[in-house]
């Protein structure tokens, strides 16, 4: 197994000295072209046609600092992802997620994996609803984490990493649907959620499940929730996933939903399935989401209490 990576914090440096009408290709092709796979199974494109069209720069600049936006003023946070220590627990946190898999006899088709560590834009929304940490690792070898360094979210990259690390295990083996229900969705999150808390415990739960308290989830969340699993399109998904105020910023129709409810949901009933059937993490990671909720139709009629 090949784990690479990319030291993000080297090419800040190098942006901050260049010209600003340098910043935005040397980003585009430093941070982001080692992604290039990624970005094509994603269908985003790596450069746009059209001026100010939508790309991966685009992209970046929804949750990340932008390339114009890397100057001397980011030098406190770029300190906090530059050490050797800090890659180090990013490294540690990548390998043993992975080998936590390969150690229960569960063999990984991909072999090499890239990663890196992106600095969050203080004014974005969406990570500061976040709490600003978060991650994306759905597509197979690539995984990146967002970040806002601070006291919060620095213990938290190691969970985070972790958390996307399931991601990228359980869609080598469950085969991506583009019309992957909500289901699918809540039981994806709650497995990553589940398996991070087992490596690293449940006093770094991720906010998108630690500020849904058990009233909400138990009134609100799961009555509203147990009979859209089904829906498909990302228009009718993410506003039970994310919740009514993202939704709004994505130009959907919000459904009476709070911040990360399918998330707070998802992983609850992981939870609820795992002390059920005794199944390890790493077996339920690789589980169809249509089994998994065979298992749990209780779970929707029961109040959910915090088992901590």
């Amino acid at each position: 197994m090949e784990i690479t990576a990319l030291r993000s914090d080297k090419i800040y440096g190098n942006i901050i000295h260049a010209a600003p009408d340098e910043k935005v290709e040397l980003y585009r092709q430093q941070m982001l072209g080692p992604f290039m796979p990624k970005w094509n199974i994603q269908q985003i494109p790596f450069q746009s046609s059209e001026p100010h069209g939508f790309d991966v720069i685009m992209m970046n600049n929804l949750m990340n600092i932008s390339p114009a936006g890397i100057t001397p003023e980011i030098n406190e946070p770029l300190a906090d992802i530059s050490s050797e220590a800090f890659w180090q627990q990013c490294d540690e946190a990548v390998r043993a997620s992975l080998t936590t898999f390969t150690d229960n006899c569960i063999d990984l088709p991909v072999s090499e994996y890239l990663y890196t560590v992106l600095l969050g834009d203080q004014n974005s929304q969406a990570m500061q609803m976040n709490e600003g940490i978060c991650g994306d690792g759905g597509i197979p070898g690539y995984i990146i984490a967002n970040l806002i360094p601070n006291t919060y979210t620095l213990p938290r990259i190691q969970s985070v990493l972790a958390h996307e690390c399931n991601h990228n295990v359980r869609y080598q083996f469950i085969q991506w649907d583009p019309y992957v229900t909500l289901g699918e969705m809540i039981v994806s999150e709650g497995l990553a959620e589940s398996f991070a808390t087992s490596l690293y415990g449940e006093e770094l739960l991720g906010p998108w499940v630690a500020k849904t308290n058990m009233k909400t989830l138990n009134t609100i969340i799961k009555p509203k929730m147990k009979d859209q699993l089904h829906v498909t399109g990302f228009e009718q998904i993410n506003p039970y996933l994310y919740g009514d105020d993202l939704a709004r910023t994505q130009n959907f129709t919000p459904v009476g939903m709070p911040y990360a409810a399918g998330y707070a949901c998802g992983y609850h009933l992981i939870q609820y399935y795992l002390n059920k059937t005794g199944k390890h993490i790493t077996e339920a990671t690789i589980t169809s989401a249509s089994e998994i909720l065979a298992e749990t139709k209780d779970f929707w009629n029961e109040d959910t209490l915090f088992h901590r």
